[in-house]
């Protein structure tokens, strides 16, 4: 048997530090990933991600299980690479726009003009789900 709970505020145990639940439900991220970039693409974590397609060298698709109500969502992406040479990515768009069910991006490295692989990206999408 299914419960459902209605509150319009949470409060912590004392009773202070209220905040709505369209906070809660409007602020948390509605898909996040943590995928290895390098060789064969592996996903290690996520929530709401189906699958990331290798496109190429540093370009990456990211697919949303359940998508977005539409293309207009804010998302945050950052990689590294796990050498002592060219540390940080950069992440760029990949000139393909963003869909309800799917986000594209480019790595780079600000030492280099081409796309790189990365060991560790991770993505964030904000947003409302459809």
């Amino acid at each position: 048997m299914a419960s459902e709970l209605r509150v319009n505020t949470l409060k912590d145990a004392a009773g202070n530090n209220s905040i709505a639940t369209s906070f809660v439900a409007g602020g948390s991220a509605k898909a996040w990933v943590n995928f290895n970039g390098e060789s064969t693409v592996a996903i290690r974590d996520n929530l709401n991600v189906s699958s990331i397609t290798d496109n190429g060298t540093g370009d990456y698709t990211i697919n949303i299980a359940s998508a977005m109500s539409n293309a207009n969502y804010s998302s945050s992406v950052t990689a590294s690479r796990d050498d002592t040479v060219n540390g940080m990515g950069n992440i760029h768009g990949s000139g393909t726009a963003p869909t309800s069910s799917a986000l594209r991006i480019i790595s780079t490295i600000p030492t280099t003009t081409g796309a790189v692989d990365t060991a560790y990206t991770n993505a964030s999408i904000h947003g409302d789900l459809a």
